[in-house]
């Protein structure tokens, strides 16, 4: 074996440093705005798809740009380091919403919605969480799609939908066929312009502050039925296969807000000064320091590792087996160590890392929903003990 199997390709390290250049250039300068106000820039998707930053995974003839699920996380990686809000809003954007439709939708599905959506044109989203169906959110799933003729009527509510307030686009899941648990759901392309579609309320949230999180409401809302994601009644198999590549691509995000956390705390450690000297010469603020190196370059080789493993996955085989377990474990380790490498660097930071303005602060905002979103602690590891007890 060679330490090129082990790292980025020139191509790969290539576009991480474009990301990375990018989110400190343009997504930097808009970070403590967002966190202070929930404001949004309305512009930055165009950004995004003038720079061909959108439609990662999406094949070229629908405007993407043909990269696989590992560059993608590189992306998000790179953006994660400078604005974690707005990569939480890309991610949702493109691999919830434009890489699910790809994998899933129709051809009529593809060339209808990819092209806007790789543009920036269109802002996508995914509707599955609902107020009473979070972790089970298939078998509580209420809200409901009855078909008449040509059409669906869509009605219910779905909550904490990132992008909901400012989406074009929306996949929904709806159940429609009562009565049988988990199973007859069906997923839908919605436009929000819709009669019968609308935002109850933005939530504000403790962290990833900025990135536009709501309620939404679906009342007697018409789909046809030719916006059917995969097929009718089986919209499970799309949750399940789209929550595996959510996972892997949740995982980067973690590594890139430890990554800028290290960077801040080393900096601080050789600046501040105590007791006559920078704290970076005391052993315990270099022991931390230490931990938290460890913690990052771990994070980094099994997140790389598990999206090129799911590189080589198609919608068919994800959901269930290893790569079931191995999406839910690089997502929980990733989770797990970012919690741990924030929770050092605010002790690095001391008070001032207590104030809410400080970016060590934001950073440390961000990490318990990491925990939460795409399926909790818990569940990823009752996945994990589900899949090598079988």
């Amino acid at each position: 074996m060679t330490a090129s199997q082990f790292t980025l390709t020139t191509e790969q390290q290539g576009l991480l440093d474009h990301a990375d250049r990018f989110g400190r250039e343009q997504l930097f300068p808009y970070a403590a705005r967002m966190d202070n106000e929930e404001w949004w820039p309305q512009d930055v998707f165009k950004q995004f798809g003038e720079l061909g930053f959108l439609g990662v995974t999406i094949p070229e003839q629908y405007g993407g740009a043909g990269m696989s699920m590992l560059e993608a996380g590189l992306v998000l990686q790179g953006f994660s380091r400078w604005n974690h809000a707005l990569a939480l809003s890309w991610v949702a954007h493109d691999n919830l919403c434009a890489n699910n439709i790809y994998n899933n939708g129709s051809e009529y599905l593809r060339e209808q919605y990819l092209p806007k959506l790789c543009t920036g044109e269109w802002i996508g989203c995914l509707g599955l969480t609902e107020p009473g169906a979070g972790s089970d959110a298939l078998g509580s799933m209420r809200t409901k799609a009855v078909r008449d003729g040509d059409e669906y009527v869509l009605n219910g509510s779905k909550i904490y939908i990132t992008n909901g307030p400012v989406a074009d686009v929306c996949l929904v899941y709806a159940k429609t066929e009562p009565g049988k648990g988990s199973k007859g759901i069906t997923a839908f392309v919605v436009e929000t312009s819709w009669p019968g579609f609308k935002v109850a309320q933005k939530l504000d949230k403790m962290g990833f502050r900025g990135s536009q999180t709501a309620e939404l409401v679906f009342e007697d809302l018409r789909v046809p039925v030719r916006n059917i994601v995969g097929k009718e009644h089986q919209g499970h198999q799309v949750v399940m296969s789209g929550l595996d590549f959510e996972r892997s691509m949740i995982a980067p995000i973690n590594t890139g807000i430890a990554e800028r956390a290290l960077d801040l705390s080393i900096d601080y450690a050789g600046t501040r000064q105590q007791f006559g000297k920078p704290i970076a010469s005391f052993q315990m603020v270099q022991a931390r320091i230490a931990d938290m190196y460890v913690w990052v370059e771990t994070m980094k080789t099994f997140c790389w590792k598990v999206l090129a493993e799911v590189s080589e996955v198609d919608e068919t085989q994800a959901g269930r087996g290893e790569i079931h377990a191995r999406t839910a474990a690089s997502v929980m380790y990733c989770a797990d160590m970012c919690n741990k490498v924030l929770d050092n660097a605010v002790q690095v930071h001391g008070g001032t890392g207590y104030i809410w303005e400080s970016e060590i602060n934001r950073l440390f905002r961000s990490t318990k929903l990491l925990e939460i979103g795409a399926g909790t602690t818990e569940v990823r590891k009752m996945i994990i003990a589900g899949e090598l007890l079988k």
